[in-house]
């Protein structure tokens, strides 16, 4: 079968798997709702109970997991290009920290709700334009030293966080715990997270031809006239954007961003014109499975939705690295 046609039908079946999904988040859940109720709701009619169930509950918190699956796997395949390391992901750079440092900072001030994210997306950026700043030194920054200040940023997020923990009072430890882990109960509204998805996909696909050039190496790129620096400014600031607008959403949610561009590549190839949209899409399909596991399978008891991507996460991971030897992305 030709490799475009083949990346096609997993396209398509990617498209299905994320119909299926969302269609199971909004059936499942402690209080039961019919495909018969749903589509009724579809058609304007259902019961009172089923109508805010799924509109007011579960039909956000869907769509809020899709579009920050979406993101952070999009944000890891672009600084997997990036960085030419396979290990990249999109915390690599402490945006997540940055954020973690905001959004306790927030709880333990009282906030919540548009509070929390303001003072999370703050901390995002804050550690954005810490890393670029240092990285950027005298205008000449590399893959190894933007990830070094990246690693040296994130451990000092990290310890800030751990300060905030052991400071804070056992009335605001569990928030702040479900905070870290990732936690789409919290999500207001889809549509700031959903419009970040769609915008960091119209900015990065037109730089999909010069990024298959770039994952062949800085010099190959240059030679055949792509403007590298340019090129990496944008790609940072996108992966790094779509980052702070998943994880302000929902949390520190690990190794979506890292599984999801691997299986993707071997699904379709390196291809970025095919693999940035397949991993929106695979990304925005695992979380939403993943959230509708993590509120029902101790229900009414939930789960922070990073335990489980971290446990589907890990055997994967390590699935494929038996599967590629190691080898660079």
């Amino acid at each position: 079968m030709p490799a475009r046609r083949r990346a096609c039908y997993v396209l398509a079946a990617l498209a299905g798997l994320a119909g299926l999904s969302l269609a199971a988040a909004l059936l499942v859940g402690s209080v039961a709702v019919a495909p018969r109720e749903l589509a009724a709701l579809l058609g304007g009619e259902a019961s009172s109970l089923a109508a805010e169930v799924v509109l007011q509950l579960r039909l956000p918190r869907a769509l809020s997991g899709f579009a920050c699956g979406g993101l952070l796997a999009l944000a890891g395949a672009l600084m997997q290009v990036l960085l030419r390391n396979p290990l990249a992901d999109p915390y690599v750079l402490g945006i997540s920290g940055g954020a973690g440092v905001g959004a306790l900072a927030a709880i333990l001030l009282g906030l919540s709700g548009v509070g929390l994210d303001l003072f999370a997306f703050a901390g995002a950026l804050a550690a954005l334009f810490l890393v670029f700043g240092l990285a950027h030194g005298d205008s000449s920054w590399t893959q190894t030293r933007l990830l070094l200040t990246g690693v040296i940023v994130a451990a000092g997020c990290g310890a800030l966080v751990a300060l905030m923990l052991a400071l804070a009072p056992e009335s605001k430890l569990r928030g702040m715990l479900f905070w870290l882990m990732g936690d789409l109960s919290q999500s207001l509204s889809p549509w700031p997270s959903l419009a970040a998805l769609t915008l960091a996909l119209l900015l990065v696909m037109p730089f999909a031809r010069e990024l298959n050039l770039l994952a062949r190496g800085a010099e190959t790129a240059q030679a055949l006239g792509v403007g590298i620096a340019r090129l990496r400014g944008l790609v940072y600031l996108i992966a790094a954007l779509a980052t702070a607008a998943a994880v302000t959403s929902a949390g520190s949610i690990g190794f979506v961003g890292l599984v999801v561009p691997h299986l993707m590549r071997l699904a379709i190839g390196n291809d970025q014109r095919l693999l940035l949209p397949a991993a929106v899409l695979a990304g925005g399909t695992l979380l939403v499975a993943a959230d509708t596991l993590a509120r029902t399978v101790i229900a009414p008891e939930q789960l922070p939705v990073g335990v489980l991507t971290a446990l589907l996460g890990v055997p994967v991971f390590l699935f494929l690295l038996s599967r590629t030897g190691g080898q660079r992305a």
